[in-house]
């Protein structure tokens, strides 16, 4: 009998995931850095941080805020609203409040401690100044009838005013009646020099010879920045469009000019 051929058989390849984890294994591994995956599931690891800004639910007043200044944008701004935006800026702000600071009116302590003494001199038959202290006068009404009566030497109007009709009127009284004026940051700081939470408007009238000269630079400083300057006074404000609308005129635009290219 002629002898048997032995037929040597092929082992069947291991499946691809089985493979894979092979190949994977026989790689060069550091033993230092150990890689561990982190799974997301629920109860599994802790969730990385998100801005969830969006998602929270604001008070009523500060969706308020944000929507009146996203209107104030968006929208034409007539140029007598508009010139509040435009405000002194820092250096004649911090000179401004130095001269303010040196006149704010007494506390109600201090003026009950000031006519108690003034009335214990009477009563002790001594000669008692009259004259009131030049102070800061505040109150729409009051600093009205200065303006209107030229006494006022300098006026100071907040910018956030609401409503803005209280104000908006000021800055033409103060060109008519030849009254310095400018326009600050902050009713808020404008009422700390009152002692109040809020004040609309300040005057000076009256100012001790030693602050003449610094009443006088921020005098020029001002009419230079405000009431000599009428290009801002005749500006529009607002028609500041966001981002996506922006992007989507422009795409607009590019469109028609390759549309005017082909015809």
């Amino acid at each position: 009998m002629a002898p048997q051929k032995t037929v040597k058989r092929k082992v069947a390849a291991l499946p691809y995931n089985v493979r894979s984890a092979k190949a994977g294994k026989d790689k060069n591994v550091e033993p230092l850095f150990e890689r561990r995956p982190r799974s997301f599931g629920i109860g599994q690891d802790i969730q990385p941080r998100k801005d969830l800004t969006r998602f929270v639910k604001w008070p009523k007043y500060v969706q308020l805020q944000r929507q009146r200044k996203i209107l104030r944008m968006r929208l034409k701004v007539p140029p007598a609203i508009n010139q509040f935006t435009q405000t002194a800026d820092r250096n004649t702000a911090v000179q401004l409040f130095k001269l303010l600071s040196k006149y704010r009116p007494d506390t109600k302590q201090e003026k009950k401690a000031r006519l108690t003494a003034q009335a214990e001199k009477v009563a002790a038959g001594q000669k008692v100044e009259s004259e009131k202290p030049a102070v800061v006068k505040y109150g729409i009404n009051h600093i009205t009838s200065l303006v209107e009566s030229k006494k006022a030497q300098l006026v100071v109007i907040a910018n956030d005013v609401d409503p803005i009709e209280i104000v908006i009127w000021l800055p033409a009284l103060c060109r008519k009646m030849g009254v310095p004026y400018c326009i600050v940051k902050g009713k808020a700081r404008l009422g700390t020099v009152v002692h109040q939470k809020t004040a609309t408007a300040l005057a000076l009238v009256d100012v001790k010879p030693e602050d003449k000269q610094a009443l006088a630079s921020l005098v020029s400083a001002v009419n230079a920045n405000f009431a000599d300057k009428e290009d801002s006074r005749r500006t529009w404000g607002g028609g500041i469009m966001g981002s996506k609308s922006i992007a989507k005129t422009t795409k607009r635009d590019a469109a028609d000019a390759r549309q005017i290219k082909l015809n």
